[in-house]
């Protein structure tokens, strides 16, 4: 990942500030360690590669990878990566490299539940926009080791038509039309909040509809609006959960985009136990 080293640097400098009080004052900077990180719940463990370039920057060895990245593990505990180095070293860069592994991993398993929720519907699992600042790329590639797709990576890479852009364009249809005479090659996608705007949004040329919190009854209407515009592809977003999944991807949408995936996925429990080498 491109910016990887300058990220993980920071999240070091974040967590070690001027320095680590506790190791400096009690392990002799001559012991050296061997470090075990363990995965403690069931689930699929990804990013090992910040976790390495944290160690990595704080003066560790070369990480080991035991696990391979985006299989789910029921089998726990189970080990997932081993590091040696100096024993200060290892101490230093534990908590960031934790902070990444269980985070990204959390996002993957979360993901990882919904696409099992939806399996033989049709149904595709995407993420957002909902990301945490300065983590997007990682976030979104755990998405993708956990069976999702990866919608907009921001907002120079895909059209999406929103109420506010309706508000400021004067109405739906004008929206579209300056969307598709601005980027003719760009597929259109237009937040649709009710049957009439479904209407109004097919009406105008859009090629995909994100149906904005709608009910299962109201998703399967659009879906019957749509009828035989198979180039249409219709999205399902808001208010989704493991819980409602499966009847959302009933109703015969296409996509469903889930909020949750990246910004409240629970961490996966790691953790890091160390011995004297």
């Amino acid at each position: 990942m491109e910016g990887l080293a300058d990220l993980v640097a920071r999240a070091l400098a974040e967590d070690v500030g001027g320095g680590d009080l506790t190791s400096e004052a009690i392990v002799p900077a001559d012991v050296r360690a061997r470090a075990r990180i363990v995965q403690k719940q069931q689930g699929i463990v990804f990013g090992l590669a910040p976790a390495a370039e944290a160690f990595a920057q704080a003066g560790a060895g070369g990480l080991e990878a035991l696990a391979t990245e985006g299989r789910w593990r029921d089998d726990v505990p189970a080990e997932v990566a081993l590091v040696s180095g100096p024993a200060r070293a290892l101490l230093l860069a534990e908590r960031t490299a934790l902070n990444f592994l269980t985070h990204l991993s959390g996002i993957a398993t979360l993901t990882a539940r919904f696409v099992a929720a939806v399996r033989g519907t049709g149904a595709t699992i995407l993420d957002t926009r909902k990301t945490t600042p300065g983590l997007r790329e990682l976030e979104k590639a755990a998405v993708s080791a956990g069976g999702g797709q990866n919608h907009r990576r921001g907002l120079d890479d895909a059209i999406l038509i929103k109420e506010n852009h309706i508000a400021l364009a004067g109405g739906l249809a004008a929206a579209v039309e300056r969307a598709r005479a601005a980027h003719p090659q760009r597929e259109v996608e237009v937040e649709c909040r009710d049957r009439v705007e479904v209407a109004e949004a097919l009406a105008a040329g859009a090629q995909r509809l994100l149906l904005d919190n709608m009910r299962a009854d109201e998703l399967r209407a659009a879906v019957a609006e749509r009828g035989t515009a198979r180039d249409v592809r219709l999205e399902a977003s808001g208010g989704v959960t493991l819980a409602n999944v499966a009847e959302i991807a009933a109703t015969g949408v296409d996509l469903i985009s889930v909020g949750a995936l990246t910004h409240s996925a629970p961490a996966l429990d790691l953790s890091m136990l160390l011995r004297p080498s």
